[in-house]
């Protein structure tokens, strides 16, 4: 745990940009929130083939927030995606949800993976 703590400060300080910590934090936070949402929304369409629309559009938003949402994004992502590994989840499933997670990342928008039929409330 203490190894996890010291890592995660690690990447806190290395990705904080020259803006300072007055806006990396509030960016970080609500980056956070924007991947929560997102992964809230995913639970509640509850709709085949849109896990990858989601996954980008988590990214994305957390992204456009600045540095701090960026970092957010990279932090969650590889973590959810690390665990899911060691979950034993399908190689495939992980790789497309990386890649998704990428494109929002790279300022992709997420309707690129948007699938038809999804509602519009998403």
């Amino acid at each position: 745990m203490k190894l996890l703590t010291g890592l995660l400060v690690c990447s806190l300080v290395l990705g904080v940009s020259s803006e300072g910590w007055l806006t990396f934090i509030p960016e970080a936070a609500q980056g956070t929130w924007d991947m929560l949402r997102a992964y809230r929304d995913m639970r509640e369409a509850n709709y085949i083939g849109a896990d990858k629309y989601f996954h980008a559009r988590g990214n994305y938003d957390a992204t456009q927030r600045g540095p701090g949402g960026a970092w957010a994004a990279k932090v969650i992502s590889d973590a959810r995606e690390k665990m899911k590994e060691l979950l034993g989840r399908e190689r495939e499933d992980v790789e497309a949800d990386r890649a998704a997670d990428k494109d929002g990342q790279d300022g992709i928008h997420p309707n690129y993976h948007r699938p038809a039929g999804l509602p519009d409330k998403y």
